[in-house]
C-alpha cells in the first residue's frame, strides 16, 4: 500500500519561512510528477507548485519568487520551501504524486497526503 505523509507545517509570522516535506512510502515502482496544493477556508483547492521527475517546475503566480519546490528521487520525497510568507498563504497544504505501485508497474495512480496546516499570523 502506498502512502504520502506530509510534515513541516505550523505557525509562522509574516515574512517568515517554513519547509514542507512529503514522503512516499510503500510498494512503489516509480514516481512521476509530484505537486503541492493548498486549500484555504471557504476556497477551492489550488495548485501551488509542481515538479516532474526530471526536475521541471511550475508555480502559481502568487508564490513565484517566494516558494521553491524540489524533490529527492532517492528518498521518494518532495519539498516545498516557503519564504516571505504572507497571511494569505494560510491554508492546509496537500502533496500529491503520480505513482506506479510495484504490483501494477504499468499503471500510474494519483495519491494524496493527509494535509498539513500552515498558518501565517502575527
Amino acid at each position: 500500500q502506498v502512502q504520502l505523509v506530509e510534515s513541516g507545517g505550523g505557525l509562522v509570522q509574516p515574512g517568515g519561512s517554513l519547509r514542507l516535506s512529503c514522503a512516499a512510502s510503500g510498494s512503489i515502482f516509480s514516481i512521476n510528477a509530484m505537486a503541492w496544493y493548498r486549500q484555504a477556508p471557504g476556497k477551492q483547492r489550488e495548485l501551488v507548485a509542481g515538479i516532474t521527475r526530471d526536475g521541471s517546475t511550475n508555480y502559481v503566480d502568487s508564490v513565484k519568487g517566494r516558494f521553491t519546490i524540489s524533490r529527492d528521487n532517492s528518498k521518494n520525497t518532495v519539498y516545498l520551501q516557503m519564504n516571505s510568507l504572507k497571511p494569505e498563504d494560510t491554508a492546509v497544504y496537500y502533496c500529491n504524486a503520480d505513482i506506479s505501485p510495484s504490483l501494477r508497474p504499468s499503471r500510474f495512480y494519483r495519491y494524496w497526503g493527509q494535509g498539513t496546516q500552515v498558518t501565517v499570523s502575527s
